[in-house]
């Protein structure tokens, strides 16, 4: 008897433990910042940035994600009730739990490296694919050990109770992140890709026409004119024209924020900040996320001006903006060619030091 209360207590601090993990990893992926702050904008996030990655269509990530969420919060849910408890939640638990590891393993060994969020608890929570993997090997250990100590079942359990659970998750999160028809008047334009400017060089065959010195004097006389006279890019379609009609047309600052982005506002700030300090600043447009839209006054309230803007949907967006970006995001346009672009909120993050010379850089020092 005295045996029986310390494996008691150990199971249960067992099933607890692996049951938090996998009702707070499945309100992660609904969360951007709070739990359930804004569902769909948290569930789409998550389908472009880890499942249209590994292949799913549009057309069948929607539901694949909302029915893979619910079955975690689901299994989170049942490891704290006692029907089929040892004969199909552990198994069946210590089985996806497997299917994660593989995945991510697959991943990492195909990224040659341990870098990103491997987004099992969404943009909540970051973890890398390493950090995952040994999370979900400590976990089936965890669930291995609880498998041993829980006693064979002995009575029939009620197996309604796992189908109920299972259901009311699943149509739960379809009620939390209804999936939103794509919008029919949007298509997402995907920037053209541009080359360096260069000069129609003039060749001459020797060996077919003869051609006097003076002449050939003047051919380079007049491409050295020519090279003189050029100062800026070509133009070149950026793709944004859908958005902004003049974006190539001169030196423009793209930027894509979402309105409820502290780091977007901070950014859209130091642009304004920029702005004030040089006359000759290019232009600031602004493509935003259709999250928390209402905010957008305020963003420009705390931006310190107002811009340009154009509002687009959320899975879109993040096709626009750029497969591995993310917010903040601002370019630099000159003529539609794209020679700058700051994204996210690490290595790459926008500079606006940086950003002010290299926009006073001219055309010859610009690379592209």
């Amino acid at each position: 008897m005295a045996t029986e209360t310390p494996k008691k207590y150990i199971a249960w601090t067992l099933r607890i433990i692996v049951a938090v993990l996998f009702i707070v990893s499945a309100l992660a992926k609904l969360s951007k910042a709070q739990l359930l702050d804004s569902p769909y904008f948290a569930i789409s996030t998550f389908e472009v940035k880890q499942l249209y990655p590994m292949g799913f269509s549009e057309g069948f990530a929607p539901f694949f994600s909302r029915i893979l969420i619910g079955i975690e919060l689901a299994l989170g849910l049942l490891l704290l009730q006692k029907n089929y408890l040892r004969k199909f939640i552990i198994p069946i638990t210590i089985l996806l739990l497997s299917v994660f590891i593989g995945h991510l393993s697959y991943v990492t060994f195909l990224s040659g490296g341990n870098t990103g969020n491997c987004g099992c608890f969404g943009e909540l929570i970051p973890m890398t694919p390493i950090e995952a993997i040994i999370k979900n090997i400590v976990a089936v250990g965890m669930l291995a050990y609880l498998f041993v100590l829980l006693p064979k079942d002995t009575k029939t359990g009620n197996f309604w109770i796992l189908t109920t659970v299972l259901f009311a998750t699943i149509l739960a999160i379809f009620m939390l992140a209804p999936i939103q028809p794509p919008a029919s008047n949007f298509e997402v334009s995907v920037p053209e890709e541009t080359t360096t400017d260069t000069i129609q060089q003039e060749t001459i065959d020797t060996t077919a026409i003869l051609v006097s010195k003076d002449t050939l004097k003047k051919i380079e006389a007049k491409k050295t004119e020519v090279k003189k006279e050029i100062t800026e890019p070509e133009k070149h379609k950026s793709g944004y024209a859908s958005y902004f009609s003049k974006i190539d047309t001169g030196r423009k600052t793209l930027c894509f924020f979402v309105p409820g982005c502290d780091h977007c506002r901070e950014a859209a700030k130091e642009l304004t900040e920029l702005k004030q300090k040089n006359k000759n600043f290019p232009e600031i447009s602004i493509i935003f996320m259709n999250e928390e839209a209402d905010l957008i006054p305020d963003f420009f309230k705390y931006a310190g001006a107002e811009y340009p803007y154009k509002i687009i949907e959320v899975i879109p967006f993040w096709k626009v903006l750029g497969s591995g970006k993310d917010t903040p995001g601002v370019k630099y346009l000159w003529n539609g060619n794209e020679y700058k672009y700051y994204y996210g909120i690490t290595e790459n993050k926008f500079d606006p030091v940086d950003y002010q010379k290299f926009i006073n850089k001219p055309f010859s020092e610009l690379k592209k």
